[in-house]
């Protein structure tokens, strides 16, 4: 059953994501097994939750970038935002 349960879980996690939306993903899924193993064998379910919630993050960071109309631009001493 539980073999079942984390197939189901992997397939979900990669019908969820594309190829091209990998950016949060990969990373996530690291953490989220590694998380997900020592806290009770359970590496897949970790991951493929790992893999969601670094791809949520991921896709709010660059909509966070992308409000920015020019960028971040740290100012020097002096210098005035205008």
């Amino acid at each position: 059953m539980k073999l079942l349960v984390g197939w189901a879980a992997i397939v979900l996690a990669l019908a969820a994501v594309s190829s091209a939306d990998a950016k949060g993903c990969l990373k996530g899924a690291a953490v989220g097994g590694a998380a997900g193993h020592f806290a009770g064998h359970h590496g897949i379910l970790g991951a493929a939750a790992g893999c969601i919630i670094g791809r949520h993050e991921a896709n709010k960071r660059a909509r966070m970038q992308a409000d920015q109309p020019y960028g971040r631009r740290d100012l020097r001493d002096g210098e005035q935002r205008l």
